[in-house]
């Protein structure tokens, strides 16, 4: 595996990480000790708009802050990060917060990216590893593309808030995580196959974040005291892989590639993690790695594995199958550059469980 060195010159990675109880009150202290100023853009949706972005406000106007600009998206576009930069050059914002989902964080960190500004990345829910990479992930015209960004500075990350979230989302981060068993079997084949660089370190930090999910999965599914710090413990760990890489290979392989192709084409797509888990299991048998294990594993947190408990149809699966290798063609997986015939992806489906 250390044949080709790890020969990346910058990695770029949060500089400060905050994970706990009622840390929403940490954050005029954390935003002074990283020397941002006094005003920002405070991006999110209009749920936590409701819910948590007035609180943030108030919170940091309470503490001396000059000008606090809340907007709220619709969705991760291209445009909306337009407008969302046509606002802070207007308001003349020093930073940016992402607060929410994946959505307004990843919005928040290509806006902060193009003003070359830095962003504190807020989860709110526990649902996927962007909340502290330097990817996001934007919809383009007809598919979700992943661009080149910056870490945000610091990651806040309230387990009073994320306890309290909806179990469907948290389920799906770990997902999200499980799924690294074969992205990284994907790195390892291309770097086997096509002298693709490798990054040891990363590969060992995207292994931990799985160990950590899987060992604790019984304390997970039963939302025992501190089952949201380990996710998000794992989630952020998956995150800093990418960074150490430099690029999402750690985190994203075949199965992603089956997700983004999900996305694509089924009439009610499911959450990221949640495609995301079902495509591990469907590559881990293309790998010939023990599949029924990681199953296991996942339904025993309280993953879906089957298309039908998620609404996706039997053909929507199977045509992802059949696609997937065409979402990211430079990227070499297990899927190769000519994919899976119909045979072999109803096959494959069939004996995962996936389809009945």
């Amino acid at each position: 595996m250390t044949d080709v060195i790890n020969e990346f010159k910058h990695i770029e990675m949060p500089q400060m990480l905050s994970l706990g109880a009622n840390m929403f009150q940490s954050l005029p202290e954390i935003i002074e000790k990283l020397s941002l100023g006094k005003s920002c853009l405070l991006i999110t949706d209009t749920f936590v708009f409701d819910k948590y972005a007035k609180e943030v406000e108030q919170i940091l106007l309470d503490s001396g802050f000059k000008e606090i600009q809340l907007s709220t998206i619709e969705d991760s576009t291209l445009v909306e990060v337009d407008k969302q930069l046509n606002l802070l050059n207007e308001i003349k914002a020093e930073f940016v917060i992402g607060l929410g989902g994946g959505k307004p964080i990843d919005v928040a960190k290509l806006t902060s990216y193009k003003a070359n500004q830095r962003f504190i990345s807020i989860p709110t829910i526990a649902s996927h590893d962007g909340i502290a990479s330097s990817r996001a992930s934007l919809k383009g015209i007809n598919e979700r593309h992943s661009i080149q960004a910056r870490p945000p500075i610091a990651v806040v990350a309230d387990t009073s808030i994320l306890d309290k979230s909806p179990y469907r989302f948290t389920c799906a981060g770990c997902g999200d995580v499980l799924a690294k068993k074969t992205s990284i079997k994907d790195w390892l084949l291309a770097h086997r196959l096509k002298n693709e660089m490798i990054s040891p370190t990363s590969i060992a930090l995207a292994n931990m974040t799985v160990e950590l999910v899987s060992k604790n999965a019984d304390l997970i599914k039963n939302q025992s005291d501190g089952y949201s710090r380990i996710v998000m413990n794992s989630l952020i760990g998956s995150s800093l892989a990418m960074c150490v890489a430099g690029s999402s290979r750690p985190g994203s392989g075949s199965e992603h590639m089956f997700s983004h192709a999900l996305d694509s084409i089924a009439e009610k797509p499911a959450l990221h993690g949640e495609q995301c888990a079902v495509g591990s299991i469907l590559m881990a048998f293309l790998h010939d790695l023990d599949w029924e294990k990681i199953k296991s594993t996942m339904e025993k947190i309280g993953l879906k594995t089957k298309a039908r408990d998620l609404d996706i149809k039997d053909d929507e699966i199977i045509k992802a199958l059949e696609i997937a290798h065409s979402i990211r063609p430079e990227r070499y997986t297990i899927l190769g550059k000519d994919g899976l015939s119909h045979e072999v992806a109803v096959r494959v489906a069939e004996k995962t469980g996936v389809i009945d």
